[in-house]
């Protein structure tokens, strides 16, 4: 092994031994930065510079405003119109109160943007009631973190924006790209639930008004998702804008109309994303760092080479190997340092296999997501086997027939791209690569 590969062997190694002594993933990629700059003529100060660099990108100012929207929205408990629309849409269905919490994650994350919320939001809201009708806590831990991953998928999705930061990717196709696999998700978990899941307590069919009601109710909220994705998709704002502009509606329109008392609660909801987007970008830093250092020791060259040698640059081969790589780093390390760290594998790769971009982005983003369920780190499966209060392994036990939503959803992706790009070429083609045709109207996609 040259001494390259020795170095990058160390920071590897020191990341892993202290992530699993419990030192936080920002410091213990640190860690391996600082020891692996030890050994190279690169000096300290450089390193500090990649830190700043890596924070040092204008679409991640998306990523606060989503936060803010998601924490308004839990705090003011406005949620829970939604819940209640999502009952009277579902709750009479087999699964019960199972499948209102599917349908209640897919409504919800298109708010969120985070999975970490929607955990803490769904915990909050339907663990208790799915408890008082006797569903083992295991299965409720297990659906409630696999409902979460939808946030990663549909707009605004954080780890979208985070991609397409750090990816130099359309971020508006990303959003357009990942709302079929995230319906996918929703509709193959309400299947499961439908078929395999308790059967729950089986409520009357809601009548036209009860559901007439339950929609008034949650109409000012249900707009938020129309207003970031429409504003995104017809052009009138980007998506650091769109977030904005939900805050701006949130607090001039919903807070006041349906839990005006919450206002003065809102300089502790402000603090509280700040406090979380804190976490988020501490740790883009560290990966950037981290990944900086790797590309100087010429690591990502090394890896892209390895296997485009093996998949001949057949595009199903590179996705497939580049899906077994996320599946196995993304068990071990969270989604967004994943990202930062592996780019310039995954751009060099995109390349090689003359991937479309935004198909490549939406089938890792998947394949990161179901990461968030997997042992032995799964950081959705921890937070909602916490707030539900079962041991991780008896939710992990649960959750392992839930993955072949993933599976199935992952191979669609792949062998289906339309699956992912039809959306981005018919609503918004420049996203995808698409010119406008000089020779007469539309578009002409590659």
């Amino acid at each position: 092994m040259t001494v390259n590969g020795l170095i990058v062997s160390a920071m590897a190694v020191l990341f892993l031994v202290f992530g699993y002594l419990g030192v936080p993933v920002a410091f213990s990629l640190i860690a391996g930065v600082v020891i692996g700059t030890l050994f190279t003529p690169v000096s300290l100060p450089s390193i500090i510079a990649q830190l700043f660099n890596g924070i040092d990108a204008e679409p991640l100012m998306a990523v606060p405003f989503f936060l803010l929207v998601g924490e308004l929205m839990t705090s003011a408990n406005v949620v829970v119109r939604i819940a209640n629309l999502s009952q009277a849409l579902v709750g009479h269905v087999r699964g019960g109160l199972a499948q209102v919490v599917t349908v209640f994650s897919m409504f919800f994350s298109g708010m969120s943007g985070s999975s970490s919320a929607d955990v803490a939001v769904l915990s909050r809201t339907m663990a208790g009631p799915m408890a008082q009708e006797g569903y083992d806590a295991a299965f409720v831990a297990a659906l409630i973190a696999a409902a979460a991953t939808i946030a990663n998928l549909v707009p605004p999705s954080i780890m979208a924006v985070v991609y397409g930061a750090i990816g130099n990717v359309s971020i508006a196709g990303l959003f357009l790209g990942g709302i079929a696999p995230g319906l996918m998700v929703g509709l193959g978990l309400m299947v499961y639930c439908y078929f395999f899941g308790p059967a729950g307590f089986r409520r009357p069919r809601s009548s036209f008004w009860n559901f007439a009601e339950a929609t008034r109710a949650a109409a000012l909220p249900m707009m938020i998702p129309i207003i970031l994705l429409g504003g995104i998709m017809t052009g009138w704002f980007a998506p650091r804008e769109a977030g904005v502009v939900a805050i701006v509606y949130i607090l001039l329109v919903v807070i006041p109309l349906l839990n005006f008392g919450h206002l003065r609660r809102l300089p502790r909801d402000f603090a509280q994303a700040g406090l979380i987007y804190s976490l988020p970008l501490i740790t883009i830093g560290a990966a950037s760092a981290f990944g900086w250092m790797l590309a100087y020791l010429r690591g990502p060259i090394v890896v892209s080479g390895w296997i485009a040698g093996l998949a001949s640059n057949d595009p199903y081969k590179i996705m497939f190997a580049l899906v077994a790589l996320f599946t196995i780093v993304g068990d071990f390390i969270e989604p967004i340092p994943c990202i930062v760290i592996f780019m310039p594998i995954v751009a060099a790769l995109t390349e090689a296999g003359g991937i479309n971009p935004v198909h490549m982005g939406v089938v890792l983003i998947v394949t990161l997501a179901f990461g968030l369920i997997t042992p032995p780190y799964g950081l959705a499966l921890l937070m909602a086997s916490k707030f539900v209060g079962v041991r991780f392994s008896q939710a992990l036990r649960a959750s392992f027939s839930i993955y072949v939503v993933f599976f199935a959803t992952i191979a669609a992706c792949i062998f289906l791209p339309d699956v992912v790009l039809w959306l981005p070429k018919h609503v918004f083609p420049e996203a995808v690569g698409c010119f406008k045709n000089p020779s007469g109207a539309g578009y002409i996609c590659p």
